[in-house]
């Protein structure tokens, strides 16, 4: 290429159709179906004669 011929340039981005707004909405609900459910809470341990509250 010589000096004379002016480079070519990249092609501009284009807009999106989707809003950030909904990106992010998309972004939060893909983490909340593949992330797996949290183990439950072990229970505390009671001392000998401790009753269960009743819930």
């Amino acid at each position: 290429m010589s000096a004379s011929q002016p480079q070519a340039r990249p092609p501009l981005p284009v807009p999106s159709e989707v809003s950030m707004r909904d990106l992010l909405a998309s972004c939060a609900a893909a983490a909340a179906v593949s992330t797996p459910p949290r183990a439950p809470e072990p229970e505390p341990r009671r001392r000998a004669g401790e009753q269960r509250e009743a819930a």
